[in-house]
């Protein structure tokens, strides 16, 4: 039985290899490296077999495993970023066994200021070619459930925030490696119960940010949901979900990805504080995972 494995993100720049062997030195199990929405740098800066073999051997080294790559853009502008964007799609696709993964995580991009629904078209031209792209490298592609501060009828990054927009998504394209990269947080900042949402929608969960949210229901109550921010983000263990049925979920559903921590959000565990605030979170979910043990046979 594969164990959940507790990591957290990497950005990808010139650190990454040596900044991987400091997170094994921590205890940390997995890393997904991030590259933004920096296009130039991936494509014109980086030999990616080199870099990803570097990348891959710091794992190694350090006893980790390289979950994921991620790609932050927006692909469906139509514009000369868009062609980038896809550009840096297909280049990680290419990449991604050099670096010893086989997912892809992003966002799916958006028609910028319109509905969502007026998105679909456009998506399902872009990753069914990217998802039969990816399915010949025997790549997955998981998209992340951050609304960038869109809501249904006004954005400009990413359509996969809710479920609603996830049946559209699905109904459209109907790819058996592409999936959700899914946590609570921006779940939960939607006042959207994630605990039930995972229950339903846990089979196309491919990867799991570690984190949480806090929402300020005294302040809502108050002012409104346009009031001003509802709540902010927290490391595991320090918001609202309990981890403990997140793992359970995921177990029952026989997922067989990574948790890597999302940091650098936290209001309180920052700046000095981040690491300490991400070894808190470490410890929390590892012990909500717990340490799998063989059972006794004769």
């Amino acid at each position: 039985m594969k164990n959940i494995l507790i990591g957290t993100m990497s950005r990808g720049n010139a650190d990454t290899p040596a900044y991987i062997r400091y997170l094994g030195k921590l205890g940390f199990e997995s890393t997904e490296i991030t590259f933004g929405h920096d296009y130039k740098y991936l494509a014109k800066d980086l030999d990616l077999s080199e870099y990803g073999t570097e990348c891959r051997k710091a794992c190694a080294d350090s006893g980790m495993e390289l979950s994921a790559l991620g790609l932050y853009g927006n692909p469906l502008t139509g514009d000369e970023s868009a062609k980038e964007c896809i550009h840096a799609w297909n280049l990680l696709i290419d990449h991604a066994k050099d670096f010893g993964t086989d997912m892809i995580c992003g966002f799916t991009g958006r028609v910028p200021d319109k509905p969502v629904e007026d998105s679909i078209p456009e998506y399902k031209a872009v990753f069914s070619d990217l998802a039969a792209h990816a399915k010949e490298k025997g790549v997955r592609i998981a998209f992340e459930n951050c609304n960038m501060g869109g809501d249904w009828y006004h954005g400009t990054w990413n359509i996969a925030f809710n479920p609603k927009a996830w049946e559209l998504m699905f109904s459209s394209l109907d790819a058996d490696n592409i999936g959700l990269e899914w946590e609570p947080a921006h779940q939960i900042m939607q006042l959207i119960d994630p605990i039930p949402q995972l229950r339903k929608w846990a089979p196309k969960m491919f990867h799991i940010h570690g984190k949480d949210a806090q929402v300020l229901r005294n302040e809502i109550a108050e002012n409104g949901i346009l009031g001003g921010v509802p709540g902010f983000h927290r490391h595991p263990g320090l918001g609202e979900t309990n981890w403990f049925d997140v793992i359970s979920i995921l177990r029952q559903n026989h997922y067989t990805g990574n948790i890597d921590l999302e940091g650098w959000h936290d209001p309180v565990y920052r700046d000095e504080l981040e690491m300490t605030g991400q070894l808190i979170s470490l410890k929390y979910l590892k012990e909500c995972r717990g340490d799998f043990v063989e059972n006794f046979t004769k």
